[in-house]
């Protein structure tokens, strides 16, 4: 059986990164950061979108901002040819 992650990453899903920065509910001039990480689907984010809403609706701490980077894993082989050959005993 195939590990979940790679079958998420073969149809299209990327691994995305989410640094979001909130209001503490107690103290409303301090910021606190919360990382979030999930394979999600670039450029509408859908995983990362519903768990914004939760946050919006379920927790106390204001949003102030999201900084989202992603970074497909599977993608084709960079090669380059070097001039040269290698002979192995």
């Amino acid at each position: 059986m195939a590990d979940r992650n790679f079958v998420a990453q073969i149809t299209g899903y990327s691994l995305t990164t989410a640094e979001i920065l909130y209001r503490m509910p107690d103290h409303p001039g301090v910021l606190q950061s919360f990382l979030w990480q999930e394979y999600d689907m670039a450029p509408r984010f859908p995983r990362l979108s519903a768990f914004l809403l939760y946050w919006r609706e379920n927790l106390e701490g204001p949003l102030y901002r999201v900084t989202v980077a992603h970074k497909k894993l599977i993608s084709p082989a960079e090669l380059r040819f070097v001039d040269g050959q290698f002979v192995l005993h």
